[in-house]
């Protein structure tokens, strides 16, 4: 088993990473439940992994019960929110109680802030399904809704008491949502590990074929950097845990765009938004159109969406850049962007201006 710390004081946990997890997770889960019934939060599409974790669970003496979600983006809102409160109040969750999140980073962020909300705050547990919740949202602490203004405006930072990953949970993971979380794991090259970025351009059609070592390295390395990267700046104070935004800010507008739907996928998004990130650090003078153009082929190459066209945007740039005002980054009418001087430098920079970026915009095919 890899165990990798989050390092935050009080708030400190670990991320487990090990093939064959899941069905252990009883045994680990024990000291946490404390004789208690543990709620375990899924969605309709994670049913073979949901029948394991209990089974689990129940052999180690830990009672459980299942509350059973829509799948999709659209489940991050008021209306489940308040669903799911009420469940977990009618079930007599207390402080001390933990909450199982199983699913991807829907669920995750749903849980999370659910359980940062009930009674003032109780204790949750990540076991993250597919590949994006793994290495990157089921750590750190970030939890939210969508809104009707956008993507992620309602919620807290909350830290999970644990993590448990299983690799092999994403065997039964559709290629396009392997794909989609793929998006996340060359971000960490693209920030600052250019090492990294090196390898994932050797290494991501075995991992996306499902060979466990590519998969295990990539998760643990993830994780690691993310790990890393939070307990440095945990609530995003510094600068430096803005720099895992890579690709959000042009990604969340292109989100908007197709109503958060399945249309475009998160990790999708983001894929087509580091490309755009890229591309306007180039057009800005501030990398090389090689380097641009080096991400766009790469992202291409695992059948991510490189841009507009791929991603099938055609709203104008105005349009889009309405969409990133009700970002949540936004500062004093300013709204930071993630550029790049090349692979592995990544940088904040909050003197972009938006007509520059409405113009790049309108530049892109379509």
């Amino acid at each position: 088993m890899t165990t990798i710390p989050v390092a935050l004081g009080e708030r400190s946990y670990d991320v487990r990473i090990e093939a064959g997890l899941l069905a252990r997770a009883g045994d680990i889960l024990a000291p946490l439940a404390k004789g208690r019934r543990m709620p375990i939060v899924t969605d309709a599409n994670v049913g073979s992994h949901l029948a394991t974790l209990q089974a689990s669970l129940t052999a180690a003496g830990i009672a459980s019960e299942a509350i059973v979600l829509p799948p999709g983006e659209a489940t991050k809102s008021w209306a489940q929110l308040e669903a799911l409160t009420d469940r977990l109040l009618e079930l007599g969750v207390e402080r001390s109680d933990h909450v199982i999140a199983l699913g991807g980073g829907v669920i995750g962020d749903l849980v999370g802030f659910a359980t940062a909300i009930l009674k003032r705050g109780c204790r949750f547990v990540q076991i993250p399904t597919t590949l994006l919740a793994q290495v990157d949202s089921s750590v750190g602490g970030k939890t939210a809704i969508n809104s009707r203004a956008g993507k992620n405006l309602v919620g807290a930072f909350h830290q999970p008491a644990l993590v448990l990953i299983d690799p092999q949970v994403l065997d039964t993971l559709p290629i396009r949502e392997l794909r989609a979380g793929y998006a996340e794991v060359v971000k960490y090259g693209l920030i600052d590990d250019y090492a990294f970025f090196e390898w994932c351009e050797a290494n991501a059609a075995a991992l996306l074929a499902g060979d466990p070592e590519a998969r295990s390295h990539a998760i643990a390395h993830s994780v690691g950097a993310k790990a890393r990267i939070v307990a440095a700046d945990e609530r995003e104070l510094s600068g430096t845990r803005a720099l895992l935004n890579l690709g959000h800010t042009f990604g969340h507008a292109l989100e908007a765009e197709t109503g958060f739907s399945t249309k475009l996928l998160h990790g999708e998004g983001v894929a087509a938004g580091t490309a755009l990130a890229f591309a306007f650090s180039a057009r800005q003078g501030l990398c090389s159109q090689q380097d641009a153009e080096r991400v766009a082929t790469h992202l291409r190459a695992v059948g991510l969406p490189d841009g507009l066209k791929a991603a099938n945007i055609t709203a104008s740039g105005a349009r889009l850049v309405e969409h990133m005002l009700h970002d949540k980054k936004m500062a004093a009418g300013t709204l930071p962007f993630l550029l790049a001087c090349g692979i592995g430098e990544v940088f904040l920079d909050k003197t972009v201006d938006l007509k520059d970026v409405e113009a790049f915009l309108d530049e892109q095919p379509r």
